[in-house]
């Protein structure tokens, strides 16, 4: 790859050069382009997203090494991270040029869209419900959650802990207000989409710095934020929850 970041060249050259192995590699059935480049929608700073069914008679665990091994070897993976959905494996790897490389190894009966960023590049996929978006409830609950856990930071002089989970209560509030609007709900994906009126009250609730009585500002207005949301998904549970919150805040 050209200079030490890389490239949208270098990114589009490594992609088929991935792809042209997998085609050839008989222990992978089919793949899948997923990701922004799926939808046409890559930019500047986009990663490498592929999928890849392994084929019924192989060996899993062998498949995974061996490409593990080409994008060391071949490809200057300097590191790796494993994150698991269900029973297949997200394999996401980053090079040297800080390009991000995410290769997904799935079983071949359950090699499918469960998205619409999913473009079949060769083989066959099955047809696969599309995975559901975070639910509305169990997100105002983590946000409660979080939010008695930010009172009791607060109340023993634990300001980074306050912080962070000050922040979750946000995250999880905009995360609500996404669901709501029809963007991305999950790892802050569509919260840039978002209405400007609707983010620009949110701005009140970021911590500022470690000052308690900051802190404390910031636990009031997440916590007016929280409740909007909540009233808007369930006036029932918003007057249930309004006095617990605004006592955790006070």
């Amino acid at each position: 790859m050209s200079g030490a970041v890389f490239t949208p060249a270098d990114r589009d050259e490594l992609r088929d050069v991935l792809v042209s192995a997998a085609h050839a590699d008989p222990q992978i059935s089919a793949a899948a382009l997923t990701g922004s480049a799926a939808v046409d929608g890559e930019d500047r700073w986009s990663d490498i997203d592929l999928a890849f069914a392994v084929a019924a008679d192989a060996d899993v665990g062998q498949v995974v090494a061996d490409w593990t091994g080409r994008m060391y070897s071949e490809h200057a993976a300097v590191h790796h991270v494993d994150l698991m959905r269900g029973s297949t494996l997200f394999r996401v790897f980053l090079l040297a040029s800080t390009l991000q490389v995410d290769l997904a190894f799935w079983a071949a009966a359950e090699f499918g869209a469960i998205a619409p960023t999913f473009r079949l590049l060769f083989g066959t996929a099955n047809k696969r419900p599309a995975a559901p978006a975070p639910d509305g409830t169990e997100l105002i609950g983590l946000a409660w959650l979080h939010a008695l856990h930010a009172r009791s930071s607060i109340a023993r002089g634990r300001v980074w802990q306050a912080e962070y989970m000050l922040s979750a209560v946000r995250d999880h509030v905009l995360a609500l207000a996404c669901l709501r609007h029809g963007v991305p709900a999950s790892q802050a994906r569509g919260i840039d989409d978002l209405p400007p009126e609707i983010t620009a009250p949110y701005s009140g609730a970021l911590v500022g710095s470690l000052d308690i009585g900051e802190i404390r500002r910031a636990f009031g207005a997440i916590s007016a934020a929280l409740l909007a949301e909540i009233e808007l998904v369930d006036a029932g549970l918003a007057d249930r929850l309004r006095g617990p919150l605004l006592e955790l805040a006070g």
